[in-house]
């Protein structure tokens, strides 16, 4: 058995001789250590799902502040703003926001799976009343928010760049005035990228405006991620479940990586619809900018309702949900793959060094 930290350091052995007991894993320091590595392949696993459905995320954005942007009652369907962002920007007018987006996945799936790797397990330890899918949706609540502190100002820019389009087409919009205006107010100017927009938002509106939504962000973000990590970790129970209870004797074996892909999209789709509302009203408050139509999140949830009913709260659930499942899926299905092929590998490195250690001190005990 192996020695804890707290055993003492010798006993006596045979002849009176000392015998240290030599540990056979790693010790926890080194151990707790490699958690960090959760953090590189969340980082690594979000921005890759971003970059892959970057254009979907952007007909979603662009759906949600119709109202915001052009004031239009006739609002139009997902497949009409495919033909229109095509027809004005073309391909890089899906694309566009894309470095502020990536920049910000990749912090919070560093944070988000870092931090539910890290913390569920001592959640259940500290407090067993909050283990299993408590731990785990507490643990992802809070990755999410910790990774919030980037991603909000992430947020504010992609989304802003994403229904600006392309530079011509925003200049034509509003010379034709079809950007909706609060009177004697002028909508933020063309942001040329993620530092500019950056930059300019700061010096109009300061910290404020880097976190405009932030609390509704949140609100959005907190419950996501708490229902994502439980249902995904509630399907993987189920699965196992099935695979024992119904194919016991099956060589059926399905890699982490597969089951991440399939996993992963459901718990992310179905996290994404029941979210939808707040994301609607997170979306406005971001992208409406000086005009201020909504004056907080009680307000806007109010004239949503008021103008548009429970059908303008669910607006973009098409497209949010149609994200969701695969760049859930991706995102999994990456820190999975990266867990199988290096996990291993580090592991491996890990007890090396804990191997090394040992015959050193024993080479020192024999030469003494």
């Amino acid at each position: 058995m192996a020695a804890s930290p707290s055993s003492p350091p010798a006993a006596a052995g045979v002849g009176g001789q000392s015998v240290i007991p030599l540990p056979l894993a790693p010790s926890p320091h080194l151990t707790n250590f490699f958690v960090w590595r959760e953090f590189v392949w969340g980082g690594i696993a979000g921005a890759f799902g971003e970059g892959m459905m970057h254009p979907v995320d952007t007909l979603k954005t662009r759906l949600q502040s119709q109202a915001i942007m052009t004031g239009a009652k006739a609002q139009k369907n997902i497949f009409q703003m495919v033909r229109t962002v095509w027809a004005s920007d073309g391909l890089r007018g899906f694309y566009r926001g894309i470095s502020p987006g990536v920049t910000g996945s990749l912090a919070t799936g560093a944070t988000y799976f870092g931090v539910i790797e890290s913390t569920k397990t001592w959640l259940e330890i500290a407090n067993p009343n909050l283990s299993g899918h408590w731990s785990h949706f507490i643990a992802g609540a809070i990755g999410d928010t910790l990774g919030s502190f980037v991603y909000v100002p992430c947020e504010v820019m992609k989304q802003r760049m994403q229904v600006q389009g392309t530079q011509k087409s925003w200049a034509s919009a509003a010379a034709k005035g079809s950007i909706s205006q609060t009177h004697g107010t002028q909508m933020y100017g063309y942001y040329n990228g993620i530092f500019h927009a950056g930059c300019s938002i700061w010096r109009d509106h300061g910290l404020k405006g880097l976190y405009a939504g932030y609390w509704s962000t949140l609100a959005r973000d907190v419950p996501f991620a708490g229902l994502m990590v439980t249902f995904y970790e509630a399907m993987k129970e189920m699965a196992d479940y099935g695979k024992t209870k119904y194919l016991p004797h099956s060589d059926l074996d399905v890699s982490n990586s597969f089951e991440g892909l399939v996993l992963g999209g459901l718990a992310g789709g179905c996290s994404a619809y029941l979210t939808t509302p707040l994301d609607v009203i997170k979306t406005r408050l971001q992208v409406q900018g000086p005009t201020s139509r909504y004056n907080g999140w009680l307000d806007a949830i109010t004239k949503t309702w008021a103008s548009e009913g429970v059908h303008g709260l669910f607006k973009g659930s098409v497209p949010r949900i149609i994200w969701y499942i695969p760049a859930s899926a991706f995102t999994f299905m990456a820190v999975e793959f990266l867990r199988d092929h290096f996990n291993g590998k580090v592991d491996a490195d890990a007890h090396e060094l804990t191997s090394l250690s040992i015959d050193t001190r024993s080479e020192v005990e024999k030469s003494a």
